[in-house]
């Protein structure tokens, strides 16, 4: 279960929230039948609900990414999205853009290849750029170095490379989100604990 309150259909008052329920979940209360038709549980919704405005916010963004305004190639959009939700360790926000990586004619064999990242030989070159750039904005914080950057200018421009940034960053904070609040595939346990035993010699 989310960590938060979800927010049921007859509780909603909000024309927008409203129109995302009708649309995901059709006529159906999502909280008490849960499940949207992409087989996730749809809790992202109905927490998000909880804050109409912020939830307006959150899918202008999916809309910004979206557009057809943006110049990034979508499937180096995409490695950026899969592998920040790799890397950050958010089940929700990788396997939804394996889903879109798939959705784009990428290959099974290179989809899998995602958390390999930049040292799998499946990606070319500009493809492995986006990755270790991904990994600096996650893994680093955004400490790039200037090879990478250099490397990265080879074959995006500024303009890309303002996207690819701005993009990989919001799925950052979304797969932050949903590990924190338990939503969606990220609702487990941490799959890193500790095996008790005997001291370093066993």
């Amino acid at each position: 279960m989310p960590r938060l309150r979800q927010v049921p259909r007859h509780e909603v008052d909000d024309d927008r929230v409203l129109s995302w329920y009708d649309r995901l979940f059709g006529d159906r209360d999502p909280v008490a039948e849960p499940g949207t038709a992409s087989g996730t549980p749809g809790d992202w919704w109905t927490v998000f609900a909880l804050s109409p405005d912020i939830l307006r916010h959150a899918t202008a963004g999916f809309a910004v990414y979206r557009s057809p305004e943006r110049r990034l190639d979508p499937v180096l959009r995409e490695l950026g999205q899969a592998r920040a939700g790799w890397v950050r360790g958010s089940q929700f926000v990788f396997s939804q853009h394996c889903k879109s990586l798939r959705d784009l004619g990428v290959s099974e064999e290179r989809i899998a290849a995602v958390s390999t990242g930049a040292a799998s030989p499946l990606f070319d070159e500009a493809e492995r750029y986006v990755l270790a750039y991904t990994d600096a904005l996650v893994d680093q914080g955004g400490r790039v170095s200037d090879g990478l950057f250099a490397g990265l200018r080879e074959h995006l421009d500024d303009l890309e490379i303002l996207e690819l940034t701005y993009i990989t960053a919001m799925y950052d904070m979304h797969a932050v989100i949903a590990k924190a609040l338990h939503l969606e595939y990220d609702n487990r346990e941490d799959p890193i604990v500790e095996i008790g035993g005997g001291g370093l010699n066993g």
